[in-house]
């Protein structure tokens, strides 16, 4: 297995590149899609709704069957106080974990499906926050995102609030890797259009799918 890591902040286009890199036979862990599917779960519903009240939850305040209210959690986590920064510390502590589990899982099924067939896949990791969440070891393979602050901020601002893209870049500054490593880590300038980004991608793509680089 080659394992791809994508590190950009938000609105670098992360998941532009991954599905980019599914394009020429990649194989994408989303762990954003992962995250939404671990909200649909009845436990995790529960904790959410002590931990932050039934105002999380669409449909009324019990957890069994309804659906979490996503923007009303963003507005709980993501801010500049002292109490977002505890809520999102909390979430993540719910929500992480299974996310993390989940991952795992997949991998390990890729990983068995090697061992049967003797090909090695390449696997993309579209992770928000790659490094915190331990995944950059992990990695064979390191794309670096380089877009502008005013091109990316452009990009999201229709998505989040002014406080929440801040409270969202600050979670990317905690975990920003000082250093890379550079035998293994290539960049990709995000700022331009999809085909500017494609043509980037398919330069790259087999020094990517390579299993070694030397």
């Amino acid at each position: 297995m080659i394992l791809i890591g994508i590190i950009g902040r938000i609105g670098a286009g992360k998941s532009t590149v991954a599905r980019l890199l599914a394009a020429h036979g990649a194989r994408v862990i989303d762990a954003d899609r992962i995250a939404h599917e671990v909200l649909h779960g009845a436990d995790v519903r529960r904790l959410l709704v002590e931990r932050f009240g039934p105002g999380v939850i669409m449909g009324g305040p019990s957890p069994d069957a309804a659906d979490i209210n996503r923007k009303a959690l963003a507005r709980i986590v993501f801010g500049p106080t002292a109490a977002h920064r505890r809520a999102l510390a909390d979430l993540e502590a719910i929500v992480h974990p299974r996310v993390h589990a989940r991952m795992e899982t997949l991998l390990a099924g890729i990983a068995q499906e090697e061992l049967s067939g003797g090909v090695a896949p390449v696997v993309v990791l579209d992770v928000p926050l790659l490094v915190r969440g331990g995944w950059l070891d992990r990695c064979d393979r390191i794309v670096v995102l380089e877009c502008p602050d005013d091109v990316r901020r452009a990009r999201i601002a229709a998505r989040f609030s002014g406080p929440q893209i801040e409270a969202r870049e600050a979670s990317w500054n905690e975990q920003s890797p000082q250093a890379l490593p550079p035998g293994k880590t290539s960049t990709v300038d995000t700022s331009g259009d999809p085909a500017y980004t494609r043509s980037q991608i398919d330069r790259l793509w087999p020094e990517l799918s390579r299993r070694s680089l030397s």
